[in-house]
């Protein structure tokens, strides 16, 4: 299409011929003739063969045409859209699907084969459920969500609307709750639930607990990344963002717009607020306030850990520096 045809669609001004044809979207590194892709820092500009550039304000002395957007990045993830995302085309329900009894769907429903679906579960319209796909007793899914194959969601889980669940994960396995008896472990049995609210995605190989009793609660918008552990009763608010291989512990408490990074573990009962940033492979041990960044293990504010980090590379030093201080000190004495 026409560069002013794409500007129409994902939104922008152009500088330069807005005649130009697109033809594809690329990074910009491999972009080529008849591309649009996008630049990041303006201050390095490499050399780009691509027909046009999505950046966030105009720049003077180069040949290939600007989309100069408030936000380049998201004009840079519509354009991929616009080129690349298939509109949704129902298939049906497959007769080698397995259908429960009881089981509702709205209008233009995919049930693929070898997917289970078990009694009283409700799908709503434009509902995708892949191949080898678990659902249990009673699960309801909204409207527009995806459901990737392998996926296992278990009785009671509500899924909302536009959710993406990817391959490989569980919702509702059971919280890890036991009580010392006699010397054993007595399990204390997981009653409860999950809901998943509208817009989330959940990325591969997540395990979501269900409750012990209530629910554990994915708040709406939020994305949780590849190979991420959250705890029975654990509750996330709206727009976090929660990277992979995090480890949440049971009934923590994360506010709105949180975002916690890789390889973060929470402990149980924790509350981090709203806004807040937990750097990554941090040990969070006690509660976050609202819009402070934590990070080391355990974890405390950023600029205390980073002073505390330069001071732990220099421990050789000062160590060798307080021997030799001892060793005067012990010669003095002797003298």
């Amino acid at each position: 299409m026409k560069l002013r045809e794409l500007a129409a669609l994902i939104g922008g001004r152009i500088a330069g011929n807005p005649e130009v044809e697109i033809t594809g979207v690329a990074g910009i590194e491999n972009a080529k003739e008849g591309d649009i892709t996008f630049l990041h820092d303006i201050n390095d500009i490499p050399a780009v063969a691509a027909s046009a550039l999505i950046v966030k304000e105009e720049i003077k002395g180069l040949t290939a045409s600007l989309l100069v957007a408030g936000n380049p990045q998201f004009a840079f993830a519509r354009a991929l859209e616009v080129f690349y995302v298939k509109p949704y085309r129902p298939s049906g329900i497959s007769d080698r699907a397995v259908i429960g009894n009881n089981v509702k769907m709205g209008d233009d429903v995919s049930v693929h084969p070898n997917a289970f679906i078990s009694n009283d579960a409700v799908l709503g319209s434009r509902v995708t459920v892949s191949p080898g796909v678990f659902l249990g007793e009673g699960v309801t899914v909204g409207d527009d969500s995806f459901i990737y194959p392998n996926v296992t969601i278990r009785e009671k889980v509500k899924i909302g609307k536009r959710v993406t669940v990817h391959s490989g994960t569980v919702i509702g396995s059971d919280g890890f709750g036991y009580v010392p008896e006699k010397g054993g472990h007595y399990k204390i049995p997981q009653v409860g639930g999950v809901i998943v609210e509208d817009d989330v995605e959940i990325g591969a190989n997540v395990c979501i607990d269900r409750a012990t009793l209530g629910n554990t609660i994915i708040g709406p918008g939020t994305k949780i990344d590849n190979l991420v552990q959250v705890a029975h009763n654990v509750t996330i608010g709206r727009n976090c963002i929660i990277v992979a291989e995090v480890g949440i512990s049971g009934s923590v408490e994360i506010g709105d717009g949180a975002i916690i990074a890789g390889q973060v573990g929470i402990k149980d009962h924790v509350k981090i607020g709203a806004g807040a940033i937990v750097a990554a492979q941090a040990g969070v041990t006690g509660n976050i306030p609202a819009g402070q960044i934590y990070s080391g293990t355990p974890a405390i504010p950023h600029g205390a850990s980073l002073r505390a980090q330069s001071l732990y590379s220099k421990l050789p030093e000062y160590v060798k520096r307080i021997r030799e201080v001892e060793k005067k000190l012990g010669a003095a004495k002797k003298g």
